[in-house]
């Protein structure tokens, strides 16, 4: 298969997290001269391929070949690819079809290398994302098999294909806080306890707050309120208990700790409950590390761009890449129509990250 035709099988997959209806069982049988490991794991599926061409580094690309529901509203079947003005058109072209497709046609056309090349696949990083990278990590791990490098081949670009290289990821701390008080009558304030009161004098230390004022690598950790409630709808009742909500996506320079001393610094006695999760950390790959400075040069020459490097957006499997030390990239088609109706990529563009892969694998 060319590259727009394999790009097309995939998008017919209908492979709705966390089921890949057998995309990755074709992916296995397409990818030959890779030994396959199937590392599935409760309803997950995990597909481990990789080639041993030399003593050299362990160079990994990884990705996911699930994909979110398309939601109603589409202009042709989400399912059934359609190819207009040069844009293909269906759930999934940039989120991430394209960056397999792409990644795939690369390993498999590798002749020469100096050390193994693999790939990581799995059906569940759109979802709960439980057993998906994770496990084959921990199985890498545990066979002293761990890539040294990795390219994950989530859509990185804002306007054009090639302006923006992904170096790594903010982490991502969740947050309950509940303020206690006391309920009664709104016409007998002094008998009550309003626990808005009790956060209005902090509200505007809270909100927007910085934690830190960011970095080269880093925009600052802020503070964001995501929702708050209080009472029962009512006018007459003075509430009892007001439930805050926020997130703060935070760089290398905040920790849980340093928010959870914050919050507690400003409350004082007030009477209050806090709880705090991080469902993702952070991490930075170094600007002059290997893997960096091949994927800047291989954009330079295949593009004529300079990609800027960014930490920006959400979270990805590569947070779980570095967690195990692997130094982790990502380079992807643009990415202005994730999870959106009409979900689209341009050909040539999956045609040029296959080019840009190629050359880090040559150059390697």
């Amino acid at each position: 298969m060319d590259t727009q035709q394999l790009f097309l099988k995939l998008l017919r997959y209908e492979s709705i997290t966390p089921d890949d209806v057998g995309a990755l069982d074709f992916i296995e049988d397409y990818m030959l001269g890779f030994t396959a490991l199937r590392i599935d794991k409760n309803n997950t599926k995990n597909l481990l391929l990789y080639k041993k061409f030399g003593e050299g580094e362990h160079l990994c690309f990884a990705g996911h070949v699930d994909v979110v529901p398309p939601g109603e509203g589409w202009d042709s079947d989400p399912f059934e690819p359609v190819l207009k003005d040069g844009y293909i058109y269906a759930r999934g072209t940039q989120d991430m079809k394209s960056g397999v497709c792409a990644f795939l046609q690369s390993c498999l056309a590798a002749k020469k290398f100096n050390g193994t090349l693999s790939i990581i696949l799995t059906s569940d990083e759109e979802g709960d994302a439980l057993f998906g990278t994770i496990e084959v990590l921990k199985y890498l791990k545990k066979e002293n098999f761990l890539p040294d490098f990795a390219v994950v081949a989530e859509p990185t670009c804002e306007k054009i294909f090639g302006d923006a290289v992904k170096i790594g990821r903010r982490g991502s701390i969740n947050g309950i806080l509940e303020i206690f008080g006391v309920q009664g009558h709104a016409a007998y304030p002094e008998k009550s306890t309003n626990p808005i009161n009790l956060i209005s004098p902090i509200l505007d230390k809270l909100a927007g707050h910085h934690f830190d004022m960011g970095d080269e690598n880093f925009a600052p950790s802020r503070l964001v309120i995501t929702d708050i409630r209080a009472g029962m709808e009512v006018t007459n009742v003075t509430p009892g208990v007001l439930k805050m909500m926020f997130n703060v996506r935070n760089s290398t320079k905040t920790e849980k700790e340093n928010i959870e001393n914050y919050i507690k610094s400003l409350l004082g006695d007030v009477d209050f409950k806090l709880t705090l999760s991080q469902s993702a950390k952070p991490f930075v790959t170094k600007r002059d590390s290997k893997i960096v400075k091949l994927l800047q040069k291989a954009i330079k020459d295949t593009l004529q761009i300079v990609p800027k490097l960014t930490t920006s957006g959400g979270t990805s499997d590569a947070r779980l890449l570095a967690e195990y030390g692997v130094k982790t990239v990502e380079l992807g088609v643009v990415n202005d129509r994730i999870h959106a109706l009409n979900e689209r990529c341009k050909m040539q563009d999956v045609r040029d990250l296959k080019r840009i892969f190629d050359k880090i694998i040559e150059k390697f």
